[in-house]
């Protein structure tokens, strides 16, 4: 019996970005990337109006939308500095509601979302925590069942902000310790309310204290990484820089 003999692939030509059947990688780049960027900090240090600024400005002036979970209280700031948003108030906060209204903004065309604040989503009525509770109960005590820190009601939560198509901003309240500084007692915040490494998913992660001191703790844009601002301009001083790292085209390489 003869033997055939080996078949003959013929590669496929490149697409028009280089790939192709053999190199499926392509030149890296950034075109259509948005923000994603989360402020933590205690009550009273300025996330929320930091957080409207920052929207403010990587919307352009042009009209973005808020998740308000803490009683209306960014609807106060409207108007001040030309800053204009629609909002919508929660008072019950089940994470796959979240990604209802993420889905409803995005097919509305705002350019950004502020959630204002993601913590209530962890541990607000309704909230993840909640929600493995309830799955406790239904699975017999074992909350551990495929629900260890409702993780699958999280990672649906997590993937429709990674893909809201404008800019995501979302404020994370932290929690708070007494602290002696010089024999006096200071309130510091600590890592925020909401899933541990919640931060590793947005590419910029501020934090800010009691003085309105921002400080970036995680940033994926050069020029913010490790920055300290008093009392930030959000529009300025953070949204300015994310703006001009996603527009700017990579260098070319060296020959």
């Amino acid at each position: 019996m003869s033997q055939l003999p080996p078949p003959v692939r013929t590669p496929r030509p490149a697409g028009p970005d280089g790939a192709s059947a053999q190199n499926p990688f392509r030149p890296a780049s950034k075109a259509g990337r948005k923000a994603r960027l989360s402020i933590q900090g205690m009550s009273g240090s300025g996330k929320t109006w930091t957080g409207l600024s920052i929207a403010h400005g990587l919307s352009e002036g042009r009209k973005f939308a808020v998740i308000d979970t803490e009683g209306g209280a960014a609807s106060l700031y409207a108007g001040i500095g030309g800053i204009q948003f629609d909002s919508v108030s929660m008072d019950r906060y089940d994470p796959r509601d979240l990604v209802r209204i993420l889905d409803s903004a995005a097919q509305a065309g705002y350019p950004t979302v502020f959630v204002d604040s993601l913590s209530h989503f962890w541990k607000g009525t309704d909230g993840t925590l909640a929600q493995v509770e309830k799955a406790s109960s239904r699975y017999g005590g074992n909350k551990f069942a495929g629900w260890k820190d409702g993780t699958p009601i999280q990672n649906d939560m997590i993937a429709a902000i990674l893909a809201y198509p404008g800019h995501i901003v979302a404020s994370m309240r932290s929690y708070t310790e007494w602290v002696l500084d010089g024999g006096k007692p200071q309130r510091v915040g600590m890592r925020p309310e909401q899933r541990k490494g919640i931060e590793y998913e947005f590419d910029v992660a501020v934090a800010m204290d009691i003085d309105n001191q921002l400080e970036v703790l995680k940033s994926r844009c050069p020029d913010l990484n490790r920055a300290v601002i008093k009392r930030p301009n959000g529009a300025r001083d953070i949204a300015g820089p994310l703006l001009a790292w996603l527009k700017a085209n990579p260098e070319p390489a060296q020959q």
